[in-house]
């Protein structure tokens, strides 16, 4: 899983990669549709689009000279669960010293 999410976040590391898939999170989309808005040549942003399908992020079909690409959920999903494991971790982290905090301020002004 570790790997997985190297990869998924590795992919998302970039700016370019991460306003696709945003931008796939509105429903499938043409690489033509996709490439608009982004400043660069199609070879480079077919580029980005390989990083995404390598990691799994996205998938694409092809139908007649159109090639439609598709969010892909699972790997989201392995990223989420990690990203609330450690959220839920430091939470409890940070309630614990906010109660030492709270019994050391108790115990300075005794």
């Amino acid at each position: 899983m570790t790997n997985q999410l190297d990869i998924v976040f590795g992919a998302l590391a970039d700016p370019t990669r991460r306003a696709v898939v945003e931008q796939l999170t509105r429903g499938p989309a043409a690489v033509s549709a996709l490439h608009d808005g982004h400043d660069m040549a199609l070879p480079t942003f077919l580029k980005h689009l390989k990083v995404l399908e390598e990691s799994g992020l996205v998938s694409s079909t092809k139908k007649g000279r159109v090639r439609t690409v598709h969010i892909e959920a699972a790997p989201l999903r392995v990223m989420d669960d990690w990203l609330k494991r450690q959220k839920d971790m430091w939470e409890g982290r940070l309630d614990r010293l906010a109660r030492l905090a709270e019994t050391l301020n108790e115990e300075d002004s005794t």
